[in-house]
């Protein structure tokens, strides 16, 4: 066989003959092209380069090898050569090029795939011609013979017969195919390389082919050698092109499929049979099913033809079962497991699936057989038994076994033993519910704390009801949650007692409530699940014995700990009460050292304690949601000020900052009350200022960007505080609608003296100038400290170099004095 000139490029395998590169180049406008799909690189012919007038060079990318294709057309070619790649699906496609000149011409593009011997794709190959723009798709018979005559692949073969079929050309690969030299054959008709039987029936068809010019395609059996070649016929000018293959494989695995689908099409069980190809995604693809698969997933035989059983997998389809189909597959060997799939409508089902390979005769994998019972309802029982064991029937809670197997587990290796508490809740005066208004109301009651105390945990922590009013709470430490064993049974407590101690509407009747709460810890010390629940037992009772409504920890220093702040929790409910909070403002200057605005500062003055430090007790007032009342009040407060200096000279242009909690930001009802503020007291949104902390950072980005959004509307500014001690990243900063970022104290405050600090002052400085934000620092102490920070790019300041945090009274002295001129505000204090 003569290959192309040395001109063409130089790929893998032998190019179209010279027989039909001549045609290609007398008939029509016309070149091949060839894609390496694991490089990625492009050749194509010379003929094809003046076609698309682009330089003939050796290699391309696909940018450059599409670049040629007007723009309606490219990402629809690029389509079919990615799937062609992916998938093997061969196409023939009319598209529109655009020469450099800007001549637009219509080309036919055609590409199939070449499969190495493991079945994957290894090329694409394919052929462009130029065709009229008039001609429609089936019009043409060159075009018609391109699309046979593109390079032989899998096996295939290709020659060429006159006009009275006789053999005009033929490759190599169809000499042996037919079993006899190119020269027995030349001259010889198509038909006498078949069996007697048929000869007649293929002269008629290849005849009439000719004489219509239409294509022919036929398969036919060679009884001299067991098998079966299939034909695929063009008619050109002058002749026929054809593509030769032999097929018998798969007829007989066509005729095995039939042989199956006779014996199985009827089986209540889903019988599923797929190719045996690569297990790599998406798989082997589906060749057949019985009337049960489509009756029980609802999919009809031609929707999952040719697809992958992937289609029937889900959200909750088990990966490591999948895993362990995957590894028995590679290994050529059966496997059975349960699994859930999904029916075509999205419902779950369960199934009993029995997988199995099928063999040739010459021991070659050819498909794989899976029978499927339907097991749902048996998976249903199962369950009601489990649940029915391990499970509250009046609470649906865990009952004492589960918690048990549960706390067990977590002990079981004591070098892999992960920390935690246990929890033991009682209520308080249960017994006389049940005697006065009976066992059913009890009932309804012990109901309504089971869905409070699920309220209270996160999820993996276990909530189980030990008997009566007796529920246990398990907390185990995970990476998920990396918080001290006792601080997060204490802030879990606080949510309990708070939840159990609001009123529970019964029929007809409002009853109060509290319980009495006993902790103890595990994971330091090799303690057993007997020594645990009756620790947490002992601790109850001592939390009964302090008066009910509390919480005791069995470790008497962390007992120490928590009723510490059990006590400040009710100190701080009292001073709500009593009003005994306050708000001082800090001065916050620009560059000029003159006042901008200030912050807003909530200070605590307790009856006995004295000042409270604000770490003290802002922490509690998260826990116990106290902070939302008080965070309202320190808006309201701020917005009245605001209010107040609108029409004062020298105050007018103000702005107070206001920090809000990430409690209270989360709260649903936070951005109208924020509006309402805004509303009721009548001041410019833009002179109000919230300080939001990096820890709203740490989940639920898209609700905090969306409120952020929603405050930025109104016009309100937004700051975030303590910028680079927490959660900050630039993907999540980026998004984020802010006017100002906050420099902390601590990286201020060595900023001269720690190079660490340094730096870290310095970029925040430049990231803030990079995204257009206001930058301030706090902390400010020193003029030194003022001075670097200004050097930086910084023009904005707040610390005790300029002012401490005043109470209202003094700091509208501190203001007056600054405008009459009689105080410098960089080491001013008053």
């Amino acid at each position: 066989m003569t290959a192309l000139s040395s001109e063409s490029m130089s790929i893998s395998h032998t190019l179209p003959t010279a027989t039909l590169v001549s045609l290609l180049e007398r008939s029509a406008h016309a070149g091949w092209w060839s894609l390496d799909a694991a490089a990625g690189q492009w050749t194509w012919s010379p003929q094809l380069a003046r076609l698309h007038d682009v330089p003939a060079h050796g290699t391309s990318t696909s940018d450059e090898a599409l670049a040629f294709y007007a723009a309606p057309w490219r990402e629809r070619i690029a389509g079919c050569v990615d799937r062609c790649c992916r998938d093997g699906i061969a196409f023939d496609e009319e598209a529109q090029i655009v020469t450099r000149q800007g001549r637009p011409l219509w080309v036919r593009v055609l590409g199939e795939a070449v499969r190495g011997p493991d079945g994957r794709v290894v090329r694409v190959e394919g052929l462009v011609q130029e065709i009229a723009p008039t001609e429609t798709a089936g019009e043409g018979s060159l075009r018609r013979s391109l699309a046979v005559g593109a390079s032989p692949a899998g096996g295939q073969a290709f020659a060429t017969v006159d006009t009275e079929g006789r053999w005009t050309y033929l490759d190599a690969a169809a000499e042996q195919l037919l079993r006899a030299p190119a020269g027995a054959l030349l001259g010889r008709s198509l038909w006498n390389s078949f069996q007697k039987t048929g000869r007649l029936r293929l002269e008629e068809r290849v005849r009439a082919a000719l004489a219509s010019h239409e294509p022919v395609e036929f398969e036919e059996p060679d009884t001299r050698q067991s098998r079966w070649l299939e034909v695929r016929g063009q008619p050109f000018e002058g002749g026929m092109a054809l593509r030769l293959a032999d097929v018998t494989a798969r007829r007989k695995s066509q005729e095995q499929l039939r042989l199956l689908e006779g014996s199985i099409a009827r089986l209540n069980d889903i019988v599923i049979i797929t190719e045996a190809g690569p297990f790599n995604a998406p798989g082997p693809r589906i060749v057949f099913v019985n009337e049960a698969f489509e009756t029980r997933t609802g999919y009809g035989r031609d929707e999952v033809l040719g697809r992958t059983p992937r289609l029937l997998q889900g959200p909750e389809t088990q990966r490591d079962r999948l895993d362990r189909v995957r590894d028995a597959l590679e290994e050529w060997r059966p496997v059975r497991v349960d699994l859930i799939n999904y029916r075509k409508n999205g419902e779950a089902f369960w199934v009993d699936l029995d997988i199995s390979p099928v063999w040739d005769k010459a021991r070659k994998l050819t498909h794989w057989v899976a029978v499927g019972r339907d097991v749902t309802e048996r998976k249903i029982a199962e369950e009601k038994i489990q649940y029915l064991a391990f499970y509250d029937a009046l609470t649906k809670l865990p009952n004492r076994q589960l918690l048990l197997d549960r706390l067990q587990e977590s002990l079981a290796n004591r070098h892999q033993t992960r920390e935690g508490a246990l929890m033991f809740i009682d209520l308080d005066n249960f017994k006389v519910l049940n005697d006065t208004l009976g066992h059913q109301k009890g009932d309804l009651l012990l109901q309504q704390v089971a869905e409070r105390l699920r309220s209270c945990v996160s999820k993996g922590d276990t909530v189980a009801r030990l008997g009566g009013d007796e529920f246990v709470i398990l907390l185990e430490n995970r990476k998920d949650k990396p918080l001290d064993p006792a601080a997060g049974a204490r802030s879990v407590a606080e949510r309990i007692l708070a939840a159990l101690g609001e009123p529970y509407v019964l029929p007809g009747y409002l009853h109060h409530s509290t319980c009495s709460i006993g902790v103890t810890l595990f994971g330091k010390t090799p303690w057993t699940v007997s020594e645990l629940l009756k620790q947490a037992d002992l601790a109850m009772y001592q939390a009964k014995s302090a008066g009910r409504n509390t919480v005791c920890f069995f470790d008497p220093e962390m007992q120490a700990v928590a009723t510490a702040n059990a006590t400040l929790a009710a100190d701080l409910r009292q001073a709500w009460r009593e009003r005994q909070f306050q708000i001082d403002y800090q001065p916050q200057v620009g560059p000029d050292g003159r006042m901008t605005g200030v912050e807003a500062l909530l200070r605590w003055q307790h009856l006995q304690r004295g000042v409270v430090p604000p770490e003290q007790f802002i922490p509690i007032a998260e826990e116990t949601s106290l902070i939302i009342p008080i965070g309202r009040w320190v808006l309201d407060t701020a917005c009245a000020q605001l209010k107040a200096w609108e029409n004062q000279p020298g105050r007018d242009h103000l702005s107070i900052a206001v920090n809000v909690s990430v409690r209270q930001f989360r709260h649903p009802e936070f951005v109208d009350e924020v509006m309402s503020a805004i509303k009721e007291s009548g001041i410019a949104p833009h002179k109000l200022k919230l300080e939001l902390t990096e820890s709203l950072l740490a989940d639920g980005i898209e609700v905090t960007v969306a409120k952020m959004g929603n405050l930025k509307a109104m016009g309100v500014a937004l700051s975030l505080d303590d910028f680079g001690m927490g959660y900050s990243s630039l993907s999540y900063l980026k998004r984020l609608p802010l006017d100002q970022l906050k420099i902390d104290r601590e990286f201020v405050k060595d900023v001269l003296t720690d190079a660490n600090d340094a730096a870290i002052a310095r970029t925040i400085i430049g990231l803030a100038q990079s995204l257009h934000l206001e930058v301030i620092a706090e902390g400010v102490e020193t003029e030194a400290q003022r001075d670097f920070l200004a050097r930086q790019g910084c023009h904005a300041f707040q610390g005790y170099l300029f002012c401490r945090p005043l109470p209202l009274q003094r700091l509208e002295a501190f203001i007056d004095a600054q405008l009459s001129g009689q105080l410098e505000i960089q080491s001013g204090t008053i």
